[in-house]
C-alpha cells in the first residue's frame, strides 16, 4: 500500500483500526466494545483459564474431524462434476443452493439428528466447508487442458496416472477451495457450539456474554480470529508453491 508517495505496510491499517476501537471503548459510547487495551488484558486470563484449555480441545477437535470429511468429500465431489457431466448436472444446483443458503439455520435440524454434543458441531464445521471446496475443485478439474490429456493419452499413461495429471493441473483451484474452507469452517465450529451452547468455545462465549465480561468475550474472538488467518495464511503460502502447475493448462 503507497500512500503519499511512501509505502505503508499493510499492518498500518489494522493499527488504525485498534486505535478507533481504543478511543471508541475509552468514550464508553457502545458497552459492549470495551477498551483494545482491555481486551488484551483479559487475553492472558482467558488463556491461562483451565475452562478455555478444555474447551479448546473440543474445539480443535470438532474443527478437525469436520474440516478432514469436508476436504475429502469436497474434492471427491468437485472431481466427479468436474470429469462426469452427468453428475455436474445433478449436483451443481445442489452445490450452489447449499453454499448460498444460510447454513446457521439447519444447525437445530442437526442437533434433533445427532444430539446436543461434539458431533453435530462436526456435522456443522462439515456442511459450512465442503461445498466451497467442491466449487473450487470443480473449477480446477475443468479448467485442465484438452491437450494435456491427449498428450497423457498418447504417452499410454494409466488412468489413475490421468486422474493424477488432473489432480495436480487442478491443485491450485483446489487450494483455494481448502483456504476458503478453512476460514469457512472457523465460522461453521463457532456457529455450531454458540447453537449448542454447552460445548467448547460456544460455552465460553455464553458464559462471557451472560456476565457481562465484553473484554473477555472480545479476546476470545480475537484469538478465534488469529486461528483462522493463521491456517487460511498457511494454505495461502502452500499456493504459492504450487503455482507453477497451473502452467500446464496454458
Amino acid at each position: 500500500m503507497t500512500l503519499y508517495g511512501y509505502k505503508v505496510p499493510k499492518m498500518a491499517s489494522l493499527l488504525v483500526w485498534v486505535a478507533i476501537w481504543e478511543i471508541v471503548g475509552r468514550l464508553e459510547l457502545v458497552m459492549l466494545f470495551p477498551p483494545f487495551t482491555e481486551v488484551l488484558a483479559a487475553l492472558g486470563d482467558v488463556v491461562t483459564s483451565a475452562s478455555f484449555a478444555e474447551a479448546m480441545r473440543i474445539t480443535v477437535y470438532s474443527y478437525v474431524m469436520g474440516l478432514s470429511l469436508a476436504i475429502v468429500v469436497g474434492i471427491a465431489m468437485g472431481f466427479l462434476m468436474g470429469l462426469v457431466p452427468a453428475v455436474d448436472g445433478l449436483l451443481n444446483m445442489w452445490v450452489n443452493i447449499f453454499l448460498s443458503a444460510p447454513l446457521s439455520a439447519l444447525v437445530p435440524i442437526f442437533m434433533i439428528l445427532f444430539g446436543m454434543g461434539t458431533p453435530t458441531v462436526i456435522v456443522t464445521v462439515f456442511m459450512f466447508s465442503v461445498f466451497i471446496i467442491a466449487l473450487d475443485t470443480r473449477a480446477g478439474v475443468r479448467h485442465v487442458s484438452g491437450s494435456l490429456m491427449e498428450m497423457a493419452h498418447s504417452f499410454g499413461a494409466s488412468k489413475f496416472e490421468r486422474l493424477k495429471i488432473v489432480f495436480l493441473a487442478a491443485l491450485p483451484e483446489i487450494l483455494s477451495g481448502v483456504r476458503l474452507g478453512v476460514i469457512r469452517g472457523v465460522k461453521g465450529v463457532v456457529i455450531g457450539q454458540l447453537l449448542v451452547s454447552i460445548i467448547g468455545v460456544g460455552a465460553l462465549f455464553t458464559l462471557y456474554s451472560n456476565n457481562f465480561l465484553m473484554a473477555h468475550f472480545w479476546a476470545l474472538i480475537l484469538i478465534l480470529f488469529t486461528l483462522a488467518l493463521t491456517l487460511a495464511g498457511l494454505v495461502a503460502r502452500l499456493e504459492t508453491r504450487i503455482e507453477y502447475y497451473a502452467g500446464a493448462r496454458s
